[in-house]
């Protein structure tokens, strides 16, 4: 499959770069990308939650009243879930939310979500571009040139590159990754997605 390569003025350059097929025209399972999702939102869960039970409760343990003649219930411990300060009932314990998935169910995944975003022309290609220093507005002109200024959008390159991190850091609705990190859930989440010409060499020998 051949797709123009734009520019950053949002004009296409002229030039076509060949998208391999294994990767962006296979029948999308969704199935898989349901699994590799879910994986990935249960993966970020810290699973931290704890509260004291009755028996991590420091206080007395003498006997608080006589057993009868109260006219109340009897009560054995200051540290019953019945008085105030007391342990919880069932309360949330530490717990591993790891839910793993198969490496070619993620692969599968990955393909899946790029062939939906090819057929929803929602993919960009985008000629190797930098920024001479961090500028916000310079990153912001490239989103309204390529008409994705108002849209969730996720570019992908293929090396860190400090000045066009930085430039895109406090814009909202728009993500920069290295084309390593790509995942399910980052494809799917977004509207438009973006690649710059050099990553996608990259991403062949990622999903290869």
């Amino acid at each position: 499959m051949k797709v123009d390569i734009q520019k950053t003025s949002g004009k296409v350059s002229g030039k076509k770069i060949t998208l391999s097929d294994k990767i962006f025209s296979i029948e999308p399972n969704d199935h898989a990308i349901y699994l590799d999702v879910k994986s990935h939102l249960a993966n970020k869960r810290q699973g931290t939650s704890k509260v004291k039970g009755r028996s991590e409760i420091i206080g007395s343990t003498r006997k608080i009243k006589k057993q009868k003649g109260t006219g109340t219930a009897r009560a054995g411990s200051i540290k019953s879930p019945l008085f105030k300060g007391g342990g919880q009932i069932f309360g949330p314990e530490p717990r591993n939310y790891l839910n793993k998935v198969n490496k070619k169910v993620k692969n599968l995944a990955r393909k899946s979500a790029l062939s939906h975003k090819i057929k929803e022309k929602s993919l960009i290609i985008l000629e190797k571009f930098d920024l001479k220093k961090p500028r916000t507005k310079d990153f912001i002109d490239i989103l309204s040139n390529l008409s994705i200024d108002n849209k969730k959008s996720l570019f992908f390159f293929s090396d860190f590159d400090n000045n066009i991190h930085l430039s895109s850091n406090n814009i909202r609705n728009s993500i920069v990754k290295n084309v390593q990190d790509i995942n399910t859930y980052d494809i799917v989440n977004a509207d438009n997605i973006v690649f710059v010409e050099d990553s996608i060499e990259k991403l062949n020998t990622i999903l290869k």
